[in-house]
């Protein structure tokens, strides 16, 4: 499963409603997952870095979260071509934001499942399942109520 960038906050101390990486680690999930099972796309970590940066967090826990993150997860680098042509295509046609594009290609071209909370990638998700084949969820999909 490919998650997005917003999952890996809590590693830099941002809090958010949706950390998912605690809920994994609780068995709080509907369906068998563990940290393992999980990958990113290399460029959430620059991402990771500038969200951080943005609000604050001291250089020293960006680091430590860069750490955890290479260290933890699986890393897809963005610059693949078939991530890159995937990410293009997906430009013209679903979203205009390019990092949003490389995150979902990842999943694409892997032909794994995408977690996001990114809700112009969440509206697309009907068209990505019948064009693609793979499957969009949200925190809440996932988590046991």
């Amino acid at each position: 499963m490919i998650i997005d960038t917003t999952y890996l906050l809590p590693l830099a101390r941002i809090g958010i409603r949706t950390d998912l990486l605690r809920a994994i680690v609780e068995k709080r999930t509907n369906i068998d997952l563990e940290l393992t099972d999980l990958k990113i796309s290399l460029i959430s970590v620059f991402e990771l870095q500038a969200k951080a940066t943005k609000l604050g967090i001291s250089p020293e826990n960006i680091s430590e979260a860069i750490n955890v993150v290479l260290n933890v997860f699986d890393t897809i680098p963005f610059y693949r071509p078939d991530i890159i042509n995937t990410a293009y295509s997906l430009y013209r046609n679903y979203l205009n934001d390019y990092i949003d594009c490389i995150i979902l290609a990842t999943a694409i071209v892997l032909k794994e499942p995408l977690i996001t909370e990114d809700k112009r990638i969440l509206s697309k998700k009907k068209r990505v399942k019948e064009h693609y084949d793979i499957e969009i969820y949200s925190y809440d999909d996932l988590i046991k109520q």
